[in-house]
């Protein structure tokens, strides 16, 4: 297996230019011959067609009724074959890709032409003899020309179309690893604009959980976690009322069948979700929910509220307790308390210093985050472009290797 020589992506032009001179400068030099033949062919037949216009024009002037109809056709064929002459692309530049593109486009106008002329010419016969004669022999010699043309093409300058098609990857490597140079820039910056911005973010947020974790903030957890204690312990306490509670509600939907007034009947709604919180804003001796359960025992009494024996027995049990030995006594006490302090601290000048505090750093942070949002947008874009080009760069550099060991059968690495 032959050595494979390493280049930077620099110096592989150089070194290709100098292993290739020898093949590609007489062929280039040929197909400029070519192309400068062809292209003169075309400006023959282009001067030809001219001549052919100008000629029927000039009888069309006369006014000749057995020239003037065939002066017209030939008129107008001679404009059509200048028209489409005149749009051929003539390259600038020698490569094996524009010579075939352009002996392309002549082929395709020449056969077009070519069915012009079989169909109108013996149209226009016997008059313009001549210049048809001339506009003939200019236009059979571009043919060969163009023959000539394609013959080299497919026979000597294919042989170095995959070494022209190295060069142009080459020259799209170099852009491409520019363009993965401007992408690196790009994405260094935003990186250098987001990272401040993750660093303020994370100074904030701490300095928010400070204010969280220790002072009136943190009382406030304590005193939260304290109440949703004492509502699961009311919970349990009125556990055998929830089912009177809710036969009681209906009752009081049935044009006030219950007797309950609308305090009542908010206090009954409330108790039955959230009892910490009624039973906090309760006077002391907990009337409001008294006078409901003594509505609920006559009701029961009266056969108005219906329940099953044991449902019923329990639910006497538990209003018993609560109205006559006032069992919720030592849990009013608590939730008094705890709402009590909560109120304190809720209301406190300190409290609302953190609190103005609290909403100037969280406000600040969901700025800061939604700058951070766009900016990682952006990375996500840069970086999606960053591999794109990265996988273009490989993609050429192994195409380039292949072909240069395919056309000079050399193995080269480019680094």
């Amino acid at each position: 297996m032959s050595e494979v020589a390493n280049f930077s992506s620099n110096e592989i032009k150089s070194w290709l230019e100098n292993q290739t001179s020898s093949i590609l400068t007489p062929v280039h030099a040929q197909a400029q011959q070519f192309r400068d033949d062809m292209h003169m062919a075309i400006q023959n037949v282009a001067d030809v067609s001219k001549m052919l216009l100008d000629d029927s024009a000039k009888e069309i002037e006369k006014r000749n009724m057995r020239v003037y109809n065939r002066a017209r056709a030939l008129n107008k064929l001679a404009r059509l074959f200048l028209d489409r002459i005149r749009k051929v692309n003539v390259p600038d530049q020698v490569s094996y890709d524009d010579l075939n593109k352009f002996a392309q486009e002549t082929q395709k106008v020449f056969l077009v032409t070519d069915i012009d002329i079989k169909n109108w010419f013996p149209r226009i016969s016997p008059f313009f003899i001549m210049d048809r004669r001339k506009f003939l022999a200019v236009h059979e010699k571009a043919k060969d020309s163009l023959a000539a043309l394609s013959d080299f093409l497919s026979r000597e300058y294919v042989k170095t179309k995959t070494l022209e098609e190295t060069f142009q990857l080459i020259n799209e490597l170099h852009n491409l690893e520019k363009q993965l140079s401007d992408v690196e820039v790009e994405k260094t910056r935003i990186e250098n604009e987001r990272l401040p911005l993750e660093k303020e973010i994370a100074e904030l947020e701490q300095k928010t959980a400070e204010l969280q974790s220790k002072g009136l903030i943190n009382q406030l957890f304590l005193l939260e976690a304290e109440k949703e204690k004492l509502n699961k312990e009311l919970k349990h306490a009125l556990r055998r009322l929830q089912k009177p509670f809710k036969k009681m509600k209906a009752l009081a939907f049935q044009r006030g069948g219950a007797g309950l007034t609308i305090d009542e009947r908010n206090t009954l709604e409330q108790y039955s979700k959230k009892p910490f919180e009624a039973l906090a804003a309760e006077e002391a001796g907990y009337p409001l929910l008294k006078q409901i359960l003594q509505k609920m025992a006559r009701l029961m009494s009266e056969g108005k509220l219906k329940l099953k024996s044991d449902k019923a027995r329990k639910a006497k049990q538990t209003l018993n307790g609560i109205l006559k030995r006032d069992s919720l006594a030592n849990l009013y006490k608590r939730c008094a308390e705890v709402a009590a302090r909560e109120r304190q601290i809720l209301n406190s000048a300190k409290m609302e210093e953190v609190k103005i505090s609290l909403s100037e750093y969280q406000e600040h942070i969901k700025q800061l985050k939604v700058r951070k949002t766009s900016v990682e947008a952006h990375e996500a874009v840069k970086e999606r472009a960053y591999n794109e080009i990265l996988d273009k760069i490989g993609s050429h550099k192994r195409a380039i290797e292949k072909n240069v060991y395919g056309s000079l059968g050399k193995r080269v690495q480019i680094l």
